[in-house]
């Protein structure tokens, strides 16, 4: 199982963090070891600045390769939501060497997914999101403000990786991103569904 992450899918995220509008889903990868055990995420040694990204996951359902976007949807049945921690000073580090960010996005526990659900319980184009922390909204989002969709994004991924069955597809966070601290409480609704609820330790 490989996780497929899409970098600056929201117009806003990207600006808060300073970064060009993209021209194609900007791409990067979390090992499998990066997939968070439990509801306890520990704050790694190596990190000052933690950051939470909310993000709605997609798992293929039916592996392919070079797929075109007019069939991407029957490659993945179900959705759900997950969080990418990035430890963003070190990601700042790298960028400025022009250095990969894998050491900033893909260290063990950075990548929260919670239980997954029927896709067609959805308004897909027009799905609401939201990211609570210690019961304050810090993060909404709505699907329809992605640059890049779920089939556009298979479709594209597709063209250079081949898809298998449970592969993950983290497509992207909306602005509001921040850092977490010692006994926070993080909270992620799905609509109105609460899909995550991660403390920090």
């Amino acid at each position: 199982m490989k996780i497929i992450c899409i970098g600056r899918n929201y117009s806003e995220h990207a600006k808060e963090l300073g970064n060009e509008i993209p021209e194609n889903p900007v791409i990067f990868m979390k090992p499998d070891t990066a997939v968070l055990k439990g509801n306890d995420f520990y704050i790694p040694e190596f990190s000052n600045d933690i950051h939470y990204e909310l993000e709605v996951v997609v798992k293929i359902s039916k592996g392919g390769k070079y797929i075109q976007k007019e069939a991407a949807h029957k490659h993945y049945d179900e959705i759900s939501l997950g969080i990418d921690f990035t430890a963003r000073d070190l990601q700042s580090q790298l960028k400025s060497k022009g250095l990969p960010w894998e050491l900033a996005k893909g260290f063990d526990g950075s990548a929260v997914v919670g239980n997954f659900f029927k896709k067609e319980n959805y308004t897909l184009e027009n799905l609401e999101f939201s990211l609570l922390k210690n019961k304050e909204e810090v993060q909404k989002g709505n699907t329809k403000d992605m640059m890049f969709g779920f089939d556009d994004i298979i479709a594209f991924a597709s063209q250079y990786f081949t898809l298998r069955v449970g592969d993950l597809i983290y497509t992207g966070t909306p602005k509001g991103v921040g850092k977490v601290d010692e006994n926070d409480v993080l909270e992620a609704f799905l609509e109105e569904e609460k899909i995550l609820d991660i403390r920090i330790l």
